[in-house]
């Protein structure tokens, strides 16, 4: 009987070492210690350019470092969010901090921005004319459908004298903000991921920089309209769960993206379209 009783007890603890090997990326950091720094980090991001900008890092910078990466791929803008709060991810990136706060706020996260990598102007879009100045009265306007990025959307229009806002609402703006409307446009929100495609369909569409640059346009020669970088908070960063800030892996994550290596990746390869936001 203690022949049976000592290969259990082996059994048991051979099964609870698996188990903790096997664990995922909220098991290994629970309680907010920092995992090792040769643990692989996941981490959620768009395709264009934020998956793009990680694989240059991963394949050229982490090894030096001792980073391990996995890049997971989303293509909209909720799951990266809902994935790294349920721990499934280490960090995202793919969004600005307006957004994150707008998310955190709606959804009950707990989700913290790191730091800004790079800004993607938004821009205004069309196959239909060639200048913003020559959309026709009752011209459909199709615009992001999530609140940042739809008051975002209407300042831009604002900007460029298309429409007016009522004072002091900036980025908060709603359609009920519009004061003036002298082409009487129509505002179609939609999901930002269709917005590239909804061009065939409306007459102009106001579309966030990832999305124009996988559907094939680019923001600084193909926009109507496109948004300053001067001053502009819209900045995409690396996001973590609240709590893991000073993970070394993340630390060491961050500091490759906003190194100068990251920088001239992003000024070579977009020229302009996407804006590295270190100087």
């Amino acid at each position: 009987m203690r022949r049976l009783s000592a290969f259990t007890a082996v059994v048991t603890a051979l099964v609870l070492t698996l188990a903790a090997c096997g664990s995922d990326e909220s098991t290994s950091t629970a309680g907010g210690g920092a995992a090792p720094a040769g643990e692989v980090l996941r981490v959620g991001a768009s395709p264009v350019p934020h998956a793009a900008i990680l694989t240059f890092v991963k394949d050229k910078l982490a090894a030096k470092e001792g980073l391990n990466l996995e890049i997971v791929e989303f293509t909209d803008y909720v799951q990266p969010n809902v994935q790294l709060d349920e721990g499934q991810l280490g960090a995202n990136y793919f969004q600005h901090k307006p957004y994150l706060d707008d998310f955190n706020a709606s959804k009950g996260t707990k989700l913290s921005f790191v730091q800004p990598v790079h800004l993607e102007p938004l821009g205004l879009y069309s196959k239909k004319v060639t200048e913003a100045a020559a959309l026709g009265q009752g011209a459909t306007v199709a615009v992001p459908n999530d609140a940042t990025n739809l008051g975002r959307a209407l300042k831009l229009l604002a900007d460029n004298s298309l429409i007016t806002l009522k004072d002091g609402v900036g980025t908060a703006a709603t359609e009920r903000d519009v004061t003036g409307n002298p082409k009487g446009l129509k505002f179609q929100p939609l999901e930002a991921a269709q917005l590239p495609r909804s061009l065939q369909d409306v007459d102009a569409a106001v579309i966030n920089g990832n999305y124009a640059l996988e559907g094939g346009l680019n923001p600084a020669s193909d926009a109507l309209l496109v948004e300053k970088a001067e001053g502009n908070p819209y900045a995409n960063g690396l996001v973590v769960a609240v709590g893991k800030e000073k993970d070394p892996r993340v630390t060491k994550l961050a500091a490759l993206l906003s190194g100068p290596e990251v920088k001239q990746f992003i000024e070579q390869t977009y020229k302009g379209a996407v804006i590295p936001a270190t100087s």
